[in-house]
């Protein structure tokens, strides 16, 4: 059972391995959602996610016997590597099974924790799957990521020191992928005082605790489609459920577009770098019926490769019209171009991008066609260049950005 002595001795434990992620108060977000938000950066850990508290405790519990036959695990990533972190500091060999599609930097670190690394299948479960082989074949000590209670006693360590620097608190937000994070901080929360209010948070694309809660019992989604690839679950965990029921008071699932203007907000506000799953906490904010509040947003990693980041903004960007694209037609003769250039200018719109087809008809002199990709500061903005192209004569019409 989650008991309180075990927290205790958790809080202790963990305290090896982990760096302090102390709140950090956002006048940003509490300004947009009337509560008082405070972030728990766990992406400032030494692994870059809170997994490392789980992995560390749980094998702190394991009898050397256990540990000289070396552990392997399945993950998607931060608890790959938290496990990778942890085996290395007990001196113990660590076998890790990964998704295929789980991001590069999150395979070399791993790595560079020394353990070794088995990529199989398209998503964590059928990695767990294929662990769980390995294991039996093997002879080694299988380490579960999520559904399993001393790591779950691990992860709520983060609601001990939540509730340590901010006493009062009203509710926090965790993200959701098998559970373990919210088992762990739900049932810690409830023990150190029921009153706050604990929000489980999961993407609409991989919702599968929304579906096991409507159900009354553990079920299995069919597919999982997420830009959070951390929290791209299929099953939630059979035995921490009973503890999720009893101790979550609401789930909220959040679109993948959420997540990428979060992005943004984090990147632009706190000048914090958070990864897709540990967004989810952050989206949810603006779906929480109340106001006035003391609000605690987990900030579960940030591993995230610079590819998925650059994608990430790109798309955020045109999200918050940042970034938008017209296409005017016009007659190939000399001073047109510049005609143009001259009302983006008054407007103070920054073009970044030409795409001049002199072939979009067989009358050049008719019509060609411009694409101007530009920047902005917002809608208002993009509207009002808009508007001056229209009333310019342009007849402009807002396209895709192909960037």
């Amino acid at each position: 059972m989650l008991t309180l002595d075990k927290f205790e001795e958790a809080s202790e434990v963990v305290k090896q391995a982990t760096q302090e992620t102390k709140l950090v108060y956002s006048p940003y977000f509490s300004e947009r959602t009337g509560n008082k938000v405070y972030l728990k950066p766990e992406n400032m850990q030494v692994t870059g996610a809170y997994k490392v508290r789980g992995a560390y405790y749980k094998i702190s519990t394991l009898t050397q016997e256990e540990r000289a036959k070396g552990l392997i695990t399945a993950s998607a990533g931060n608890h790959a590597q938290g496990v990778a972190y942890a085996a290395k500091a007990y001196g113990c060999k660590a076998v890790i099974v990964m998704p295929t599609t789980t991001p590069l930097i999150k395979v070399n670190r791993t790595k560079s924790y020394g353990a070794e690394v088995v990529l199989y299948g398209n998503v964590y479960d059928e990695a767990c799957d294929y662990a769980l082989e390995l294991a039996e074949k093997e002879g080694y000590t299988f380490i579960h990521p999520f559904d399993d209670l001393t790591v779950a006693t691990g992860q709520g360590t983060i609601a001990m020191e939540i509730v340590k620097e901010l006493p009062l608190v009203d509710c926090i937000l965790v993200p959701i992928g098998g559970g373990g994070l919210a088992t762990g901080v739900s049932t810690l929360a409830k023990l150190l005082n029921p009153n706050i209010h604990v929000i489980g948070v999961e993407p609409a694309g991989a919702a599968c605790l929304t579906a096991s809660f409507k159900a009354g019992e553990v079920v299995t989604l069919p597919t999982v489609s997420t830009i959070a690839d951390g929290t791209a679950v299929k099953t939630p965990g059979k035995k921490i459920f009973p503890y999720l029921q009893k101790n979550l008071d609401d789930i909220i699932a959040v679109e993948d577009d959420e997540l990428i203007v979060a992005f943004l907000d984090m990147v632009e506000n706190h000048k914090m770098i958070v990864e897709n799953s540990g967004l989810l906490s952050v989206a949810a904010l603006n779906h929480l019926d109340f106001k006035g509040k003391k609000v605690v947003s987990v900030l579960s990693g940030g591993n995230m490769d610079v590819i998925t980041m650059s994608s990430v903004v790109q798309h955020g960007l045109i999200q918050r019209d940042r970034i938008f694209t017209v296409s005017v037609l016009l007659p190939d003769r000399a001073g047109e171009l510049v005609r143009v250039a001259t009302v983006i200018a008054n407007e103070q719109g920054n073009v970044i991008k030409l795409d001049h087809n002199q072939f979009v008809s067989t009358n050049r002199n008719a019509a060609v066609e411009l694409k101007i990709t530009m920047e902005a500061f917002g809608t208002d903005h993009k509207q009002r260049i808009v508007k001056a192209l229209e009333d310019g004569g342009f007849n402009p019409k807002v396209i895709t950005p192909n960037l």
